[in-house]
């Protein structure tokens, strides 16, 4: 009989700390979210290279993506945070288009 309310007791503390976890990140992701970092214009043009190398990390196109993200970063002055999409906090970044109409930035 013990045992099993200890069991009980160590259960309940684990799923009290995995809630206070859980909402200690939410709370941090809507920080980083709402700080501005990403937005339009909030770039120096030479934050341009590792932002861009950010972006481009994860890709296996990457010189082209470097390339593209590189100029749309100049023109703009903001790189969207991730590796893809999330181009709708850079309005600049996302509504650039090739002459065929698809996205220049990556």
């Amino acid at each position: 009989m013990a045992m099993a309310k200890l069991l009980c007791i160590l259960l309940l503390a684990l799923l009290g700390i995995s809630m206070v976890a859980t909402q200690v990140m939410a709370k941090e992701a809507q920080y980083h979210l709402q700080s501005g970092q990403n937005g339009q214009g909030s770039l120096k043009s030479y934050q341009c290279p590792s932002q861009c190398s950010r972006r481009c990390s994860q890709t296996q196109y990457h010189k082209p993506c470097m390339f593209y993200c590189q100029k749309c970063c100049a023109k703009c002055l903001c790189v969207p945070p991730g590796y893809y999409g999330n181009k709708a906090v850079c309005p600049c970044y996302n509504n650039w288009k090739t002459k065929s109409g698809g996205p220049k930035c990556p």
